[in-house]
């Protein structure tokens, strides 16, 4: 499916790629979608808590993932106010998995997009 790209979001290759380079993703989804599979690497902060969040990424380059793309768009919106700079991950972990990128839950088993 071709989604249109705009300044402010990446492929979740070029988030990959990013978060290699030390840039930090950020799974917004809620507790039970988190569980159940998520990118290696990435930390969870749940939409609700993004914005009390953002001074933990110490200016370093965050990328916001959910779903679909929908809640880490909003996620792009309120840590881009708070001076993050921030970009979100278009299509979301669905378009991640799409990609062959790898979903793993909190043992480092296969998870899946839930």
């Amino acid at each position: 499916m071709f989604r249109r790209q705009n300044n402010d979001e990446v492929t979740p290759k070029a988030a990959a790629g990013l978060q290699d380079q030390g840039a930090i993703l950020v799974d917004v989804r809620e507790d039970d979608e988190w569980a159940a599979g998520h990118a290696p690497g990435a930390i969870h902060v749940p939409l609700a808590d993004v914005s009390d969040a953002a001074s933990r990424f110490d200016g370093r380059q965050v990328l916001a993932v959910c779903r679909s793309g929908a809640r880490s768009a909003k996620a792009t919106e309120v840590l881009a106010a708070c001076g993050t700079d921030v970009r979100n991950v278009a299509g979301g972990m669905t378009a991640w998995a799409e990609a062959d990128l790898p979903v793993v839950r909190g043992d480092g088993t296969a998870g899946t997009v839930a």
